[in-house]
């Protein structure tokens, strides 16, 4: 029997931060998340999430945020 197992990545979920402002320009509005979940999976089925990526990205001056970059304000707009 041949067994395909492995990690494989979910769909990105999007969120727009209205009521946060990006520390480098200062434009209110304009920062984007970007989540994604890691799974492992079995005959391509997914089993159980392994990992978690998010990142903001400001629309107005392209600058990304890592998840050790975030301020205060991001970390609550994103739990909103």
């Amino acid at each position: 029997m041949i067994l395909f197992f492995g990690t494989r990545p979910g769909k990105p979920e999007t969120k727009t931060l209205l009521n946060s402002s990006c520390s480098f320009c200062h434009q209110q509005g304009t920062l984007t998340a970007v989540s994604q979940k890691n799974f492992i999976h079995v005959f391509w089925i997914k089993l159980f999430k392994i990992s978690s990526n998010t990142i903001i990205e400001c629309s107005h001056c392209k600058r990304t945020y890592y998840e050790n970059e975030f301020t205060e304000e991001m970390i609550r707009a994103l739990k909103k």
